[in-house]
């Protein structure tokens, strides 16, 4: 089961997970994140397992500084991306559309060609941030759209059968199941639901 942890506070340290399999580069991106609000908590070998590492030390953000990551990689990003998404940065010298492509698919945030300039470490990792979180934000407002579509759905669907079946007026059905609401501490939505549930079992047994 993976862990799940929103971004630090602008006083807190972020928290930064690196997969580089070279020292000196390692180093460098120590150095460029040196005194300012990163912290790299853990340096991964591309060998070891992303899951895990995200497990034990809950980074905030991941970087990823490898050539060409594996099958292992782009699962465990897709993973990491579906059940504590987080930030992803890929450093990488491959200029590849579709690989660019599938990584964005899998849950990287932003994708940098080129190699590694220390001196922009800091501001990519500050975009790839911004646009994270407002893409989660984004996200999340959809999902919540969707919901509320969905009850209202629902809730059509209720009070037609009961104006068809009970023989009451559009009124009177959303009344009278506002009321079963109020009276039993539920969302009307719930309400809905349940009489739509009866319904089937009831037509399922006529």
């Amino acid at each position: 089961m993976m862990s799940s942890k929103t971004l630090s506070l602008p006083n807190d340290k972020v928290k930064v997970l690196l997969v580089e399999n070279n020292k000196h580069k390692a180093n460098d991106f120590m150095n460029a994140l040196d005194d300012s609000n990163y912290h790299i908590v853990q340096v991964s070998n591309s060998g070891v397992s992303l899951l895990k590492e995200v497990d034990v030390f809950i980074p905030d953000v991941i970087i990823i500084d490898i050539e060409s990551p594996d099958r292992d990689m782009l699962d465990s990003l897709n993973k990491i991306s579906k059940s504590a998404p987080k930030p992803v940065v890929m450093f990488s010298d491959q200029e590849n559309t579709e690989l660019i492509n599938l990584l964005v698919k899998s849950g990287v945030t932003a994708y940098v060609a080129g190699g590694v300039d220390p001196r922009r470490v800091r501001s990519i990792l500050d975009t790839a941030i911004a646009r994270f979180t407002q893409y989660q934000g984004l996200k999340q407002e959809l999902a919540t759209t969707k919901q509320k579509l969905s009850n209202q759905r629902v809730v059509e669907q209720a009070k037609l059968w009961l104006i068809q079946n009970k023989n009451l007026s559009e009124q009177d059905a959303y009344h009278s199941m506002r009321k079963m609401a109020m009276d039993n501490g539920q969302r009307i939505e719930d309400v809905a639901k349940n009489i739509l549930s009866l319904a089937t079992m009831f037509e399922g047994t006529s």
